[in-house]
């Protein structure tokens, strides 16, 4: 596990698109759960409309707002490609007029799969922080290992295992429920 670099205390409500205002965040661990945490109600809500739940947010660290969120929307939206990061990154470059994203951070509540680890490099992501590991399709620690290849032309900062066991939780349960139902549909 990575840490990213040390900030001061962060003021916190994480409310899309407005300043973080609540109250003090002591340290970089803290907000990350923080914000871990609104990623987690993002993959709530793909749950809910029988997606993957796995949920996404781009956070700015200067002016501490939440930029975007994004959930797993593969299904609905009939898009193979419409991973909760991948919906992130792009309702982020609409919102701020770019498609480099530098100096912003992605958390998401799987480890990432080649497809948005690539997509995250090409954004120029400064930091990725994830839940739970993907032995099966997480190209971060797991398969290819995207950032550490040398035709890798951008790494961000990793942070892994952030709220891990609430996110492995959560598609274990989804995943047993879809499996309860397929079988009594047999």
């Amino acid at each position: 596990m990575c840490h990213g670099p040390p900030h001061a205390a962060f003021l916190l409500d994480a409310v899309i698109g407005q300043r973080l205002v609540v109250g003090m965040v002591p340290d970089l661990e803290t907000l990350d759960e923080t914000l871990m945490q609104t990623a987690l109600a993002e993959a709530r809500n793909a749950a809910s409309v029988d997606e993957v739940p796995i949920g996404a947010l781009i956070f700015d660290p200067s002016s501490k707002t939440v930029v975007a969120t994004g959930q797993n929307a593969p299904i609905s939206l009939n898009d193979p490609c419409a991973h909760a990061e991948i919906q992130a990154l792009r309702a982020t470059g609409q919102a701020i007029g770019n498609y480099r994203l530098g100096g912003l951070w992605l958390y998401v509540t799987l480890e990432p799969c080649a497809m948005c680890a690539g997509a995250i490099s090409h954004a120029r992501i400064e930091r990725l922080i994830y839940g739970a590991s993907d032995p099966k399709g997480g190209a971060v620690e797991h398969g290819p290992r995207f950032f550490e290849q040398p035709t890798c032309h951008w790494r961000p900062q990793v942070t892994s295992g952030v709220l891990a066991e609430d996110s492995r939780v959560m598609l274990q349960s989804f995943f047993k429920a879809r499996r309860k139902l397929k079988s009594t549909d047999d």
